[in-house]
């Protein structure tokens, strides 16, 4: 499998949009998770991205990462 990267072209903003509804809780939700990546506490095998924030986003996308948000 060939890694990206060419940047934040991959996972389109379109399909993230799709899982959650505002650009700020995407920003959020991802920070969140790269976070917990970079910290060894999640594992993350066969992304294409090559940076934290990216596989982050291709989790939130194929389903894999559930955040709530409060209202």
């Amino acid at each position: 499998m060939q890694k990206n990267k060419d940047g934040m072209r991959y996972p389109s903003i379109d399909k993230l949009l799709s899982k959650i509804d505002s650009k700020y809780k995407l920003v959020y939700a991802a920070s969140k998770v790269a976070h917990i990546i970079e910290a060894d506490k999640l594992k993350v095998e066969g992304s294409q991205c090559v940076k934290s924030i990216g596989i982050a986003l291709e989790e939130i996308l194929s389903d894999k990462v559930h955040i709530d948000f409060e209202s």
